[in-house]
């Protein structure tokens, strides 16, 4: 009786996830950006003026900094995208920096492997996803040496340093007059700079 009554009731089909070829042949149509994660494609919000400046300060200011090294450094924009393999995972991060030269995944110039230090630009409805699973998705990047996270209403710039494989060392700095150290290419980078036209 009990297999009666539940034979006649349709079974909820779950949706077909998609494959990262599927993504990425949406990614070249549409006029918005998604992320893919492992089967999903989730649509990004608009960023805002004020985080937007900041990507820009922050980027502009890495690629300044960095004429002075020895080693070449890559320095890009939000509108470039990594992909963490081990994770099955695209994501664009604020800002982006690459040693030497960038190592793509099946020679697609738009998905990076070899991340070097990631930025990315908090807000009240992205902090917690930032700093928690979207974090551990980075750690899966074992070429990434420093994730650096930047509030916007607030002068506040932290970093995780990669000490060894699984070992993350985090500092902070919320003094608009001080700089702040990334110390994955050794340089210091002012938050005056960084807040440069932002009202906090």
């Amino acid at each position: 009786m009990i297999a009666e009554s539940t034979a006649n009731i349709p079974l909820q089909r779950q949706p077909k996830p998609y494959t990262l070829s599927d993504y990425l042949a949406r990614e070249e149509r549409t006029i918005h950006k998604h992320i893919f994660l492992n089967g999903q494609i989730i649509r990004m919000p608009c960023a805002k003026s004020n985080h937007n400046l900041i990507a820009t300060n922050i980027t502009f200011a890495i690629k300044t900094i960095s004429r002075q090294l020895k080693n070449r450094l890559l320095v890009y924009n939000s509108d470039q995208k990594i992909y963490i393999e081990a994770a099955n995972v695209v994501v664009y991060p604020d800002a982006l920096v690459i040693c030497e030269k960038p190592i793509f995944w099946n020679g697609r110039e738009d998905l990076i492997v070899n991340p070097l230090v990631v930025v990315e630009v908090l807000s009240e409805s992205t902090r917690r996803y930032y700093k928690g699973d979207k974090f551990s998705l980075y750690k899966q990047a074992l070429t990434l040496r420093e994730y650096v996270t930047v509030e916007q209403k607030k002068p506040l710039v932290e970093s995780w340093f990669r000490v060894e494989k699984n070992t993350w060392d985090n500092s902070f700095q919320t003094d608009i007059s001080q700089s702040f150290e990334l110390r994955s290419i050794g340089v210091s980078i002012s938050l005056s700079d960084i807040y440069e036209n932002i009202i906090l």
